[in-house]
């Protein structure tokens, strides 16, 4: 796979807009457009409901970045984050039978994107955040949340997170292991790794210490922004301070979302038969065939090794889900069922090598789909 290859299959884009409606003939632009299309604005104009009903904008996801964090690339601007917002797109159609249209902002200002968002809502049925950067993603996830009445969802922080959530619970099953009791050390305060930490709280997970490259996350730590701060007092039961080194051993699970090298001495002082998840991309924080000699479960974001960490496993049902529901938010009882939905499906063929299913599973989405829905439902 030569860069060759990958800029001739981007050129022109990767997406296409396709009528859903004949247009053979006079007959059928009266009716899909002038004077047709009239009737259906007027019916839309005395009830604003019925766009639901006659355009596609209900089921329509807006794929927004800033390119302030894309991928390993960091902060390179929306022209540079469009190809992949296209990919994103690419994706929701693929995996999940969504619409989505990429949405790449010139702006970092957090004001400027909510009113943009605000003022763009009649277009799209809900919002997938991407590639935007700490701590800026979390206030503007928040305020985005509350300033519209659809779906939103920063994918970079919790499709991580529920896939995680997943790949922990099947390398539970796989080890005959519970998933309370694990000692789980982040690497990572960023986007994924505070919603990772989350997740695992919310799923029961008590013991969760997090690092940032300044070291564990501890109450009255220097160099904290509030959302760090906030984390340190719910974590970190034991009280550990200072570095990789002082947290990691007797630890069951190692999660890295930094771009930190983890020293392969370091795995042996984790507890006996530890699970390595190295999610760093694309180079893991430990090679995962040194990972394995010392971890029966080992995973990474990459899909050349075993137990892809892949959000695409998430987003789509969960979109699919919340938007079948008619939901407003995307809570955190269903982003737990996504994460259950998905662990599921790899029960069927679990083993230390095999704890997600494969993201091009069919079934992954629709029963992610059907989980969010019921739990939204339920809520």
């Amino acid at each position: 796979m030569g860069t060759d290859e990958i800029l001739t299959a981007h050129r022109g884009g990767k997406l296409d807009i396709a009528p859903t409606v004949p247009l053979d003939g006079a007959r059928d632009l009266s009716v899909a457009y002038s004077p047709g299309v009239a009737e259906v604005s007027r019916v839309i104009a005395a009830d604003a409901s019925l766009a639901a009903s006659y355009t596609w904008s209900d089921r329509l996801v807006a794929v927004v970045s800033d390119g302030t964090a894309v991928l390993g690339l960091g902060d390179i601007g929306p022209r540079a984050a469009l190809p992949v917002m296209e990919g994103k797109a690419a994706l929701f159609k693929t995996f999940g039978g969504l619409n989505s249209i990429p949405i790449v902002l010139d702006t970092t200002d957090v004001d400027e994107i909510v009113e943009t968002l605000v003022r763009l809502r009649p277009s799209f049925g809900a919002v997938n955040l991407e590639d935007i950067s700490a701590p800026r993603c979390f206030e503007l996830e928040r305020r985005v949340t509350e300033a519209l009445d659809c779906p939103v969802m920063h994918d970079d922080q919790h499709g991580t997170a529920i896939v995680v959530l997943a790949a922990l619970r099947g390398g539970c099953a796989a080890l005959g292991r519970e998933l309370p009791p694990l000692k789980v050390v982040i690497t990572g305060a960023g986007a994924a790794g505070v919603a990772c930490a989350e997740i695992l709280l919310a799923a029961g997970v008590t013991d969760v210490t997090v690092l940032d490259s300044r070291g564990v996350l501890v109450p009255g730590r220097d160099g904290m922004n509030p959302v760090k701060a906030d984390l340190a007092e719910r974590t970190n039961p034991r009280r550990i301070s200072g570095g990789v080194a002082d947290a990691l051993p007797g630890a069951d699970v190692f999660i890295g979302l930094s771009c930190a090298t983890l020293p392969e001495e370091l795995l042996a002082t984790m507890a006996p038969d530890p699970m390595v998840f190295a999610l760093s991309n694309p180079d893991p924080e430990v090679n995962p065939d040194v990972a394995a000699r010392y971890a029966p479960v080992v995973a990474t974001g990459r899909s050349d090794f075993p137990n892809q960490i892949n959000n695409v496993l998430a987003f789509p049902g969960v979109f699919r889900g919340a938007l079948d529901a008619g939901a407003t938010r995307i809570t955190d009882a269903m982003k737990l069922a996504a994460a259950e939905a998905i662990f599921e499906v790899a029960t069927d063929d679990l083993a230390t090598d095999r704890i997600v299913p494969s993201p091009f599973d069919p079934r992954v989405a629709s029963t992610v789909a059907t989980a969010v829905a019921r739990a939204a439902a339920q809520s």
